[in-house]
């Protein structure tokens, strides 16, 4: 998909797409950290029918709504083209070992062959958490690698 690219001196920078239904979609981010949504014409797509504002807050909570669905859509893909890798969400309970701890106290790695590559913590996504990420109740821990090792990764956060 190519991306289109316009320097817009003394405001920011705007992204522009092309979906596969031809509509063209676009973003402005403006110096500041603000960002517009642009929605285009459909008959004359150099015109900008729809701009919707959104705060640093809401852009951010924009792009992982739409990254989180992006992950595991990579991770689907990835299922399809590796044999005998697959994926689990591992809730942290309430009263689990790990809630308050770190993923690097979890060694899960080591202990497990599986891969944690993601955190999704109140509808947002935490790809690739550092050693240092702190767990917390009802995160849900995406996990990647055999069938026994994501299994194992399921207990060590459950119990230890």
């Amino acid at each position: 998909m190519d991306v289109e690219r316009t320097a817009l001196p003394g405001i920011g920078l705007q992204h522009v797409f092309t979906t596969a239904k031809g509509r063209r979609i676009g973003a402005i981010s403006h110096r500041d950290g603000r960002r517009d949504l642009l929605v285009y014409d459909r008959v004359d797509p150099d015109t900008c029918v729809l701009t919707v504002p959104l705060t640093v807050e809401e852009a951010n909570a924009l792009a992982e709504l739409l990254g989180s669905a992006r992950i595991v859509e990579r991770l689907t893909e990835l299922h399809r083209q590796v044999e005998g890798l697959v994926s689990s969400q591992i809730p942290i309970a309430a009263g689990s070992p790990y809630d308050g701890r770190t993923l690097g106290d979890a060694q899960i790695r080591t202990r497990t062959g599986a891969s944690i590559v993601a955190v999704v913590r109140d509808g947002n996504v935490v790809a690739s958490p550092r050693p240092d990420f702190g767990f917390q109740a009802r995160d849900i821990v995406v996990v990647v690698g055999t069938a026994e090792g994501t299994a194992a990764a399921g207990d060590v956060l459950a119990t230890g």
